[in-house]
């Protein structure tokens, strides 16, 4: 029956009818009455209070009022024709003004000495008296006392639903229609003991209260079923399918730590490991020791130390005879990669190699011969690693950098370059709030460097408007005249775009005038710029024989420059907080004390002046993370990360961080008990897990 009932068509529903239908399922994806209860308000208004006519002030930004209508008339004609009803209680009379619909109005609402009306809305003021226009307007009734709620609830709307009558108020009234006919028709999901143990309203019962919520009370506790529920399917999914994972794919064992590791760790290593770098080899290595593929994610922030623990287990991987690859989302950052790598390995006579989409095909042709024969040990590449023509002897570990750059189905592809899947180690230096790791990587192992290593000074931020610029050269000069370089980024929002590609040149041009040769040599760098030239550019800056590199954003990743000790950002308002803190990461890199100046016009949004707030307050990358989540939302932060999993009705990662943690232990709790969920008690779990799991791609398995 319960199944019946919410799969019944919206068009079913009383006042809906084909032509509303169309539109709800083309506005809002709702189909069925199912669709229809799951969408749920975003905010609610108070209607505790009731107030009577005398107490109405300006200030008040909304009134509800309970009396009589005692006269009403039309005033005016045609296009100026308006609806007057006079509403009376005990303590005076205001009048109710309708200019759009007035006939239909006129027609619903009749002076009355008996019934009694229930009215919300907004006064003001015309001619010395308070009026309110277009209110809520409800004949006290068994009907609407039965479902009177203290809260309103408030639904998006768009102009086409309005067009429809279906704004807020006409939502309401359908959602009103559908839960007067729910009569033990929503079937429970949760087992009892979960019920229990978090003293939860019953399904049918949040559902309800979501909608027409009896008190702030009662709500609350909707709410919390509602998160609660749809976050612990979520984790539900993603711990089944890691359980799953490891059940199904085997791994290589590396039982070994050898001469390569030995060799580097014990003669070559260029600077003590901290102890978040030790733990979190640690962690990587009983990973791949343990039969199992691993599939882990390096978190660590900018200038912590990931690819020095990268290539500890690379080596570990070289140990156990087999070769290891690391992919990164550009030609800078593999450059970079391949330079830094390859430096310190050089005394261990490692081979490694370097493919972009730039190499000449002769040089290609070698490398394929020596990554088929063996003779090549490591590979440092861009997205040209993913070619079908690109065969290993023996992969053992693929290493992503950058990895939120890469689609899901391409790191699909380093899954079938052996008759075996690789470890996979994916890295990531924009730090990832806890919550939103945990439902975007769930299936996951996580590893944190939360150390930066010894020597490094926190870099000094500071904010200057654009009137400051002066000020900003002048310390740029000191900080030349002391032989430090520097960094000048002009945002670029997509290299198509003629107005930010005409303020990085003229940004350029007043540079140059105002750092003239030959005392000082000024280099620019941008997207539109042949990757010869790029290079050359930065070789330049790299070497030192330029001063400050003018540059959008490319030099965001890929970067070292211990030398460099100041960041310039222009226009810094266009950036998103994650962005600002890559870039301020390019500087800090040496022992000296580094600077990022973040530079803005005065016309600052509340949201612009929050990020460079956050910015000149914390070097924290973790706690810019969380402030750019409540800012932005989780979708704009994931981008495509995983396709569905942040499909969310009502959790709110930003603010729900205590529902996740207690939903995922839950989940982590349930699945050791009962791994295939066939428990009698946990059949209601078991049959909406079914419903949820098949109504979603499943890309889990791939990191």
């Amino acid at each position: 029956m319960s199944s019946t009932f919410l799969n019944t068509p919206i068009e079913y529903l009383k006042s809906v009818g084909p032509q509303k239908a169309e539109v709800l399922k083309k506005e809002l994806r709702i189909f069925k009455y199912s669709d229809l209860l799951a969408f749920y308000p975003f905010r609610y208004v108070d209607r505790t209070k009731f107030y009577k006519v005398k107490e109405i002030n300006a200030d008040l930004p909304f009134v509800q009022l309970r009396g009589k209508i005692v006269n009403t008339k039309m005033v005016g004609v045609k296009r100026t024709q308006r609806f007057v009803a006079t509403f009376a209680d005990e303590t005076g009379t205001l009048e109710l003004v309708w200019f759009q619909g007035a006939k239909w109005i006129a027609e619903k609402i009749k002076p009355h000495l008996t019934n009694e009306y229930i009215v919300f809305g907004r006064p003001s003021i015309f001619n010395g008296s308070f009026n309110i226009s277009h209110p809520e307007i409800d004949l006290v009734s068994a009907e609407n006392t039965t479902f009177a709620s203290t809260l309103q609830a408030v639904y998006n709307s768009t102009e086409k639903l309005k067009s429809r009558s279906l704004d807020s108020k006409g939502i309401a009234r359908l959602q009103k229609s559908l839960v007067m006919l729910i009569k033990k028709n929503i079937p429970e999901t949760l087992s009892n003991s979960i019920l229990e143990r978090f003293q939860m309203l019953s399904r049918e019962e949040a559902v309800k209260q979501i909608h027409f919520p009896q008190n702030p009370e009662m709500l609350k506790k909707a709410e919390f079923r509602l998160k609660f529920e749809e976050l612990f399917f979520i984790q539900l999914k993603l711990l089944k399918q890691k359980g799953l994972r490891e059940k199904t794919f085997r791994g290589f064992v590396f039982s070994k730590v050898g001469d390569y590791f030995n060799n580097f760790y014990n003669n070559y290593l260029p600077f003590q490991l901290t102890n978040a770098q030790k733990r979190v080899i640690k962690e990587i290595r009983l990973d791949m020791g343990s039969g199992k593929q691993m599939n882990r994610l390096l978190q660590g922030d900018v200038g912590s130390g990931k690819t020095l623990v990268a290539l500890m287990n690379i080596l570990i991987c070289m140990d156990n005879g087999f070769q290891a690859c690391l992919m990164a989302p550009t030609e800078i950052l593999a450059n970079q990669h391949f330079e830094t790598i390859s430096r310190l390995l050089k005394p261990l006579n490692i081979n490694v190699g370097l493919l972009t989409g730039s190499k000449k095909v002769k040089e290609r042709r070698l490398i394929h011969e020596q990554l088929q024969s063996g003779e090549m040990q490591i590979l440092i590449g861009t997205h040209a690693l993913l070619e079908d023509v690109v065969q290993f002897k023996n992969i053992g570990l693929v290493v992503i950098d950058e990895q939120h750059r890469f689609g899901v189905a391409q790191r699909a592809k380093m899954w079938n370059k052996n008759t075996q899947s690789p470890h996979m180690l994916i890295m990531s230096a924009t730090p990832i709030p806890r919550t939103l790791a945990m439902t975007l990587y769930g299936d996951l192992d996580v590893s944190v460097i939360d150390e930066l290593p010894p020597g490094r000074k926190p870099i000094q931020t500071v904010h200057r408007f654009d009137t400051h610029r002066d000020r900003v050269f002048g310390f740029m000069k000191d900080q030349i005249a002391i032989g430090r370089q520097i960094y000048v980024v002009y945002p670029l929002i997509k290299e198509s775009e003629k107005m930010d590609y005409k303020d990085l040149m003229d940004g350029f041009e007043s540079i140059s005038r105002a750092f003239p040769l030959p005392k000082y040599n000024v280099s620019v760098v941008h997207g539109q710029m042949k990757a010869d030239a790029k290079d050359y550019e930065m070789q330049r800056f790299i070497k030192g024989e330029t001063n400050i590199m003018v540059a959008t954003t490319v030099i965001e990743v890929g970067v070292d420059v211990p030398n460099a000790s100041a960041m310039v950002i222009e226009s810094a308002e266009r950036f998103g907080l994650s962005q600002l803190h890559q870039l301020r990461g390019r500087v800090g890199r040496g022992a000296e004390q580094s600077y990022c100046i973040l530079m803005t016009s005065f016309k600052l949004s509340h949201d612009g002046k929050l990020r460079m707030d956050t910015m000149v307050r914390t070097n924290d990358g973790f706690e810019i993370a969380d402030v750019d989540l409540k800012l932005r939302g989780p979708g704009d932060m994931s981008g495509t990360i995983q396709s569905g999993v942040l499909d969310l009705n009502i959790a709110d990662l930003a603010k729900d961080a205590q529902i996740l943690h207690a939903a995922r232990n839950m989940a982590i709790e349930l699945l050791s008990e009962d791994p295939n969920l066939e428990n009698p008690e946990n059949s209601n779990i078991a049959y909406q897990f079914a419903l949820t799991n098949n109504s979603r791609t499943n890309w889990s398995r791939i990191s």
